[in-house]
């Protein structure tokens, strides 16, 4: 069966199990931008705890409408935000094992100022799904539909920084930890999938099948 997903920047560690799990995706390229999502959002672990990674947007910032179309979202730059964003990775990552295998073509996407927020994250999901070793098909979507019913496993609002459902790989029980730098009281489990891939390496997939 098909796999529904949003748009996600630097998408959370269920995200990529999902896609494992079903061979492939396609991204929701025909709705509305939603705020406060992961569309634009992703979360690390510093030694403070969670960190949330925003990309800010044009179209009116926080009064954007929710009537624009999500592959029309520009990126807003008029702060240098792709540098913060790798400094803040490098202040948490920097002492895990894999930080400087990745780091380097991760930068290279984010400096390169891609206007468009849809292409950025789909160019960014392509990438990780590489460095975790997932083969997979990534489609986009060619209308909006509400609601698949039973024609497709539409995961689209169920990954959300806001669900208070289990995670997926929970659901799953596939879910285990995984080492991580920043964890004195145990393991942290809704971030973004580079703290895996900083922390396991190459060994990522088999925290994700």
């Amino acid at each position: 069966m098909q796999l529904l997903l949003s748009s996600a920047y630097l998408p959370p560690v269920d995200y990529f199990a999902a896609i494992a799990r079903y061979g492939g995706a396609l991204v929701e390229a025909c709705e509305n931008y939603q705020k406060q999502s992961y569309r634009n959002r992703c979360t690390i672990l510093t030694a403070n705890g969670k960190m949330n990674l925003n990309i800010p947007i044009l179209r009116g910032g926080e009064n954007l409408s929710h009537s624009v179309p999500i592959t029309e979202i520009q990126i807003d730059y008029q702060e240098n935000w792709p540098i913060r964003h790798i400094r803040a990775m490098e202040a948490a990552y920097m002492n895990s094992p894999f930080f400087e295998y990745y780091i380097d073509d991760i930068s290279a996407i984010l400096l390169r100022k891609e206007k468009s927020l849809f292409t950025l994250n789909l160019e960014l999901t392509k990438l990780l799904l590489g460095f975790c070793g997932i083969k997979a098909e990534i489609g986009l979507t060619t209308e909006f539909v509400a609601d698949y019913k039973d024609t497709a496993v539409d995961l689209r609002s169920r990954i959300h920084p806001k669900s208070k459902l289990p995670s997926l790989l929970a659901e799953w029980k596939k879910e285990k930890p995984w080492w991580q730098v920043f964890a004195p009281q145990g393991f942290v489990s809704g971030l973004s999938i580079v703290d895996l891939l900083f922390n396991e390496g190459p060994n990522a997939i088999s925290f994700l099948v």
